[in-house]
């Protein structure tokens, strides 16, 4: 089945659209043995004949690929690098090749590993040698140097998907200034109605093991957080196996230091706008960086950490350790976007039993005072046009890799295979049509063995959340509530059962409204250069905050560490980029 969706007016944002022009013909017969823990497990896929050509920008066939693949066709691999840390899939990963049977593609996913984001981007461009499909932090830089091909032309020739993806506005929104579109944005996207379960935003975290202790006590502002932080440590020095847990650690590597930095604008009750401030009755622009809000939350942190509760470590460490820190169940508490975290993690503390000790995290959406408002959860479909996936000017077959990128989202078994794996292997489905797992299918799912050699998941690639074409079930396994109960161990159930909540979003309670036509304004930021003097002042601004803030939190006399801050601060001359950004927030007016 074809998966599509309108947008209309401003009521409801994703609806079903009837499709009278495009069917799928299916008609296959799977036969696979599979096993656990990535044995070697044998997948075969015999399907009938069916004409799976690829569409060409000059005359595109259907938005969605027909399922009944072709065994004879001709395979192409297409290199993929994402500027983000990932795991790589065996050469033979089951779905992977099933995958390509119907498509006639395969991709070869490679992430980041020893450099940052921009490094990265730097060493493609200066070798002038570029994969077929980029997803970058840095698009504009790959932009310039004539590294991507225009995509308008190839988007036009699949009007579903065009229609079904973005708005003309939003589409809008990717145009650079030559008035091409160059990459897509593959997350975000919400088909039918919502069933969302996580939080996938920011949060301050904190493990269900702590609450239950404290007898899930209500927990509002940063003072009581971390008031119960420094209580359970005192009380529970260490972890059972005499591991010394950790109150409370800080990620401030690379671009991932919004878990130091911003904070700030969620304890006022602002929604993550990300690099500034929009005061909605004013129509202006505010810079958090120096907001009070900004100041009490560097100097709580500046009190916890000399009293010895702020992971020493906090400043130094890497992603991966701090990853691997996490996975060993002794964090308590920290401040992180979900999906940086909590999809390793989880796995880990599953494997390891750490969950059913009450290791997982829940957000709190914590305020600077109590009886606010707050808005760390944003309910409506984020659209970030600063980047997404690209194909670039090297790519060996243009046309078949945007066709492959329609349909990978388009076809709803493509997208059930990348999800939720093989019927009869990753999930069943009962009577009334619903799909489950059974305890051992979550067990190999979240199993680093079996992901490697079974799950394809194709991360990077355009994906949906919300309800799938058949009207009952999610799009995505997480997404599924009897899935999504069934798969929380029980200090998670009765973590949710003692505050009456159903869902991580209901755990932070934020503010239920419609995102504003700019949110969010990092989606503007982010696509800054050097060429104007508030893109200048961007730059400048983020490396004084990598520099200075950790400074701050350490600082012996805290006013003296941020005074000495805000003059640093001052010299980057953050009135050219709050300026700019107000320009762009004034076209909204």
């Amino acid at each position: 089945m074809v998966i599509s969706k309108t947008n209309e007016g401003g009521e409801e944002n994703m609806k079903f659209k009837k499709l009278t022009s495009l069917m799928l013909v299916t008609a296959v017969t799977a036969s696979m043995l599979a096993g656990c823990g990535g044995g070697s497990n044998e997948v075969s896929s015999t399907n009938s004949t069916g004409d799976n050509s690829s569409a060409s920008a000059g005359g595109g066939k259907t938005d969605a690929v027909e399922s009944s693949g072709n065994e004879n066709q001709e395979i192409t691999e297409f290199s993929y690098f994402i500027t983000m840390p990932g795991k790589e899939i065996n050469d033979d990963n089951e779905i992977a090749q099933i995958i390509a049977e119907k498509t006639g593609v395969k991709v070869k996913e490679t992430w980041l590993t020893g450099q940052t984001a921009a490094e990265a981007t730097g060493t493609l461009v200066a070798g002038g040698e570029y994969p077929d499909f980029i997803d970058s932090d840095d698009m504009s830089v790959l932009v310039d140097a004539g590294a991507l091909l225009p995509l308008d032309e190839y988007i036009d020739q699949y009007p579903e998907f065009k229609e079904t993806w973005f708005t003309e506005a939003e589409w809008d929104k990717f145009r650079q200034p030559d008035g091409h579109i160059y990459w897509i944005n593959p997350f975000g996207n919400t088909y039918g109605e919502s069933k969302a379960t996580t939080h996938n935003d920011e949060a301050f975290w904190i493990q269900v093991k702590v609450l239950e202790w404290a007898g899930y006590p209500d927990i509002q502002t940063l003072d009581e957080y971390f008031d119960l932080l420094e209580s359970y440590i005192e009380a529970n020095p260490t972890m059972e196996d005499g591991t010394e847990n950790i109150a409370y650690t800080i990620l401030c590597e690379d671009w991932r230091y919004f878990c130091l930095e911003n904070a700030g604008q969620f304890l006022a009750g602002y929604p993550n706008d990300g690099s500034v401030i929009v005061n909605k009755e004013t129509m202006t622009i505010e810079d958090y960086n120096t907001s009070e809000d900004t100041i009490k939350y560097l100097r709580k942190l500046n009190e916890e950490y000399h009293k010895g509760y702020v992971d020493p470590e906090s400043f130094t460490q890497t992603y991966d350790e701090y990853i691997a820190k996490l996975s060993t169940g002794r964090v308590l508490g920290m401040v992180d976007q979900w999906w940086n975290f909590a999809y390793t993690v989880n796995d880990v503390f599953k494997q390891q039993g750490l969950d059913l000790k009450g290791c997982n995290y829940v957000p709190l959406g914590l305020t600077t005072e109590r009886g606010m408002e707050n808005r760390w959860h944003t309910y409506d479909d984020t659209v970030n046009q600063a980047s997404g996936i690209a194909i670039s000017v090297d790519c060996k077959d243009p046309d078949k890799a945007f066709k492959f990128l329609v349909d990978i989202c388009m076809d709803q078994e493509l997208h059930d295979l990348r999800f939720w794996g093989i019927e009869g292997v990753d999930y069943l489905v009962d009577d009334e049509g619903l799909f489950y797992r059974t305890d051992e299918m979550r067990k190999n799912w979240a199993d680093t063995a079996y992901q490697a050699a079974h799950r394809c998941q194709y991360s990077y690639f355009p994906q949906w959340g919300g309800t799938h074409t058949d009207g009952k079930n999610a799009m995505k396994p997480e997404e599924q509530p009897s899935e999504f109960m069934s798969d929380m161990a029980e200090p998670l159930v009765k973590c949710f059962e003692a505050y009456g909540v159903t869902t991580y979003p209901g755990m932070i309670d934020s503010v239920v409204e419609t995102n504003a036509e700019w949110f969010p304004m990092y989606s503007f930021s982010n696509n800054f250069t050097t060429e104007t003097p508030g893109g200048t002042a961007w730059a400048l601004m983020g490396e004084c905050k990598h520099e200075w803030l950790p400074k701050v939190v350490m600082a012996d006399d805290f006013d003296k560490g941020w005074q000495d801050y805000m003059t640093a601060y001052s010299a980057c001359k953050p009135e050219d980029f709050l300026s700019e950004m107000q320009a762009i927030l004034d076209t909204f007016k």
